[in-house]
């Protein structure tokens, strides 16, 4: 593989992290990174002068502000003004600095709340969006169109690919923001602290990833002190299904389609419709996927589901037989996938 300096926007993140491990696998050794606190990809005259100075031939865009239905419903303004400033600044200054090949990661969230199943490329823009994320997932759709729009006019190489549900090392465990697997993980975990009595450790937890709920707190202690026997509540009905992908399979497959050769690329998109699926093939609901990591974290109590919290979306699945014809398929299965991703909480 040729040594093209790479900037890896983002690269402290799941995604990012995930990318660069993967690139520095292959042997890739010219990677550039900035940490927010050097560089704010949110103000576009420090980007500017990023790209200015740096001149990367290839740009990773995995810089985003991520969070659950809960992070999304309380900071939709946040969601969606540092979506937007991230992307246009990196994408903007990234052409005035003459970048030819960048690759802007998305979200499945960009597909209406009731788009036909699997979510094929072609269902973008042609229903109403899920209510509980449309700020982040508008963002998101924006993304798509600056890439698409530059490519249009200014004839550059710029690609963008969709990830369903990610999950994996470097996750976010903060039960405020974080999404459905990392919050199950730490739930669970919790869970089983309390069942076994444990209450130091679950200090040692909230130390490390954050506050603790009042509500859950209070499960945790009726458990932990014999008032109840083991049960957790889990936000919405468990009934909507969603797909889950690995983070470095995700991470492989963002690479697999930056490193195409243009002619290949092009065979399996168009011009307005640039962006590829990637996903792992099959689905589960919220209710089996709790049921899975409860297995595998040791927690034998109760599983309760709040129906009066949201489910958001009924189901996402996604299509992918356009990056399967590109020849790349996921190969971390979701049980193989949580034990690597408890691993790195406990250990991480």
């Amino acid at each position: 593989m040729s040594q093209a300096k790479i900037y890896v926007a983002g690269h402290r993140g799941m995604v990012g992290s995930a990318i660069v491990r993967v690139l520095a696998s292959q042997g890739q050794s010219h990677i550039v990174t900035r940490t927010h606190a050097e560089l704010d990809l949110t103000e576009q005259a420090a980007v500017r002068a990023f790209f200015q100075a740096e001149k990367p031939e290839q740009v990773y865009l995995a810089a985003a502000r991520v969070g659950g239905i809960h992070a999304n419903n309380t900071y939709p303004a946040e969601f969606i003004y540092q979506n937007l400033m991230i992307e246009a600044s990196v994408i903007h200054e990234a052409w005035q600095a003459g970048v030819q090949k960048l690759l802007f990661l998305g979200s499945s969230c960009i597909y209406p709340r009731l788009a036909a199943q699997p979510m094929s490329e072609d269902a973008l823009l042609t229903g109403t969006l899920e209510p509980t994320n449309e700020p982040y997932a508008i963002a998101k759709i924006a993304g798509i169109k600056l890439c698409e729009s530059y490519n249009r006019q200014y004839r550059t190489d710029y690609r963008s690919v969709m990830p369903t549900n990610l999950y994996g090392p470097r996750d976010n465990y903060d039960l405020q923001n974080s999404h459905v697997i990392p919050a199950m993980i730490r739930k669970f975990h919790l869970a089983k602290l309390a069942a076994e009595h444990n209450w130091q450790a679950i200090e040692r937890d909230e130390a490390r990833h954050g506050p603790i709920p009042k509500d859950l707190k209070r499960q945790l202690h009726d458990t932990c002190t014999g008032v109840l026997g083991p049960s957790l509540c889990l936000w919405g009905s468990g009934t909507p299904r969603r797909e889950f992908l690995y983070v470095d399979d995700m991470a492989a497959a963002s690479v697999h389609v930056m490193n195409l050769d243009r002619d290949s690329y092009l065979a399996h998109t168009e011009l307005t419709l640039s962006h590829i699926n990637i996903g792992a093939g099959d689905d589960l609901s919220i209710a089996e996927l709790a049921q899975v990591v409860a297995k595998l974290i040791g927690y034998g109590g109760r599983i309760d589901f709040d129906s009066g919290k949201p489910d958001g979306a009924p189901r996402k699945l996604m299509n992918c037989s356009r990056l399967h014809a590109l020849g790349c398929r996921a190969t971390v299965g979701l049980k193989e996938g949580l034990a690597k991703a408890y691993a790195d909480f406990v250990g991480g």
